[in-house]
């Protein structure tokens, strides 16, 4: 068994069965998260017998680094290869707050959003929990000799998370426990395209963390023709989710808005979205577009002003996020998508 695998209290009844008692998971929990040990023998607390009963049923695997790449601005991006071969991406952004980690859920996905770079290859598969995890530990280890930590996490890589449910939501348990990563919940933020039943089920869980759409487009016509979820669940279908989300929760909602030439970022675009989100405890995430499609341009910096103004002055909360790893494969996907063709290439 992995032990990144399990949420704490899984764990606790896992060692249940094999003998041992509950609070075992944790003394193991502060161990791996906290102390970086990677096999039993350096718990020091845990008798003998313990340890070798434990690493008898337990692994400890690590990620392949496949590739790294570094920006000008300190951005850096992590192809990882997994044990059956496909490939992932983690990257890592440098704030003045932080450092932010965007993890990836799924090998490939199954959106199909049009000027994503992810979704050109179909979902291959979910990822597990602990490649989740990992994710964040690697970064965390590799960090650590810097003399830093990972302090926020997106889960906005590769894949739809509400497309792998159950698995994003131990993963955040595990990174937000205080004996295991520690991340705080207001510190992690989950990003969907809109996958509604998803969205009412998460509405229910006792999780603070902060829940970001991917808009885009405000209006149905533009979103069903680049967003296929969209077809199947509208805006208003989102948004009566959405508003039955904050009902109860009481938390704030992020709305992301990749601004693309001559598409979504007119001004009757952006008067389209000030009504959509009217009257909602809300933002607007403006985010300039990593170019990975010859059909689609980013923005004009003249009309991407334009729009936040005019948000702005509509007493919109609007945020126009950095433009960060320009100079590397910054968009999801994209390194991955390179390497697998460049692969292919010399298998030929």
């Amino acid at each position: 068994m992995n032990i990144y695998q399990f949420t704490r209290e899984k764990l606790q009844l896992k060692l249940q069965e094999l003998g041992e008692k509950p609070y075992r998971a944790t003394q193991i929990f502060e161990w791996v998260y906290k102390k970086s040990a990677r096999n039993f023998f350096e718990m020091t607390n845990i008798s003998k017998s313990s340890q070798e009963l434990l690493n008898e049923h337990f692994v400890f695997p690590k990620l392949h680094l496949e590739k790294e790449q570094i920006s000008k601005d300190g951005t850096r991006k992590y192809l990882f290869r997994l044990h059956d071969g496909n490939l992932i991406e983690t990257v890592l952004m440098r704030f003045h707050y932080g450092n932010s980690v965007c993890i990836s859920t799924q090998v490939g996905c199954n959106m199909g959003c049009a000027f994503c770079a992810s979704g050109q290859h179909k979902r291959i598969r979910n990822l597990d929990v602990y490649e989740m995890v990992l994710q964040v530990y690697t970064i965390n280890e590799i960090l650590k000799k810097e003399d830093s930590r990972v302090s926020h996490v997106v889960i906005m890589g590769i894949g739809e998370p509400f497309d792998n449910y159950n698995n994003t939501i131990d993963f955040i348990k595990i990174i937000n426990d205080d004996k295991g990563l520690g991340i705080g919940a207001r510190h992690i933020t989950l990003s969907t395209s809109g996958i509604v039943p998803k969205i009412i089920e998460f509405s229910h869980l006792p999780l603070q963390i902060n829940l970001a759409i991917s808009l885009h487009f405000p209006n149905d016509k533009l979103r069903s023709k680049y967003m296929p979820v969209n077809r199947k669940y509208n805006l208003e279908k989102l948004f009566d989710a959405l508003k039955y989300y904050y009902e109860m929760t009481n938390r704030r909602i992020t709305f992301e808005y990749i601004l693309i030439d001559g598409i979504n970022d007119t001004k009757e675009c952006c008067i389209e979205l000030i009504n959509l989100l009217r009257g909602m405890n809300c933002y607007v995430n403006l985010i300039p577009m990593n170019e990975t499609n010859t059909m689609f341009r980013r923005s004009s910096e003249k009309a991407t002003d334009e729009f936040y103004d005019l948000l702005m002055q509509k007493g919109i909360n609007v945020t126009l996020r950095r433009d960060q790893g320009h100079d590397i494969d910054a968009a999801c996907g994209q390194l991955r998508i390179k390497t697998e063709m460049a692969n292919a290439r010399k298998n030929c």
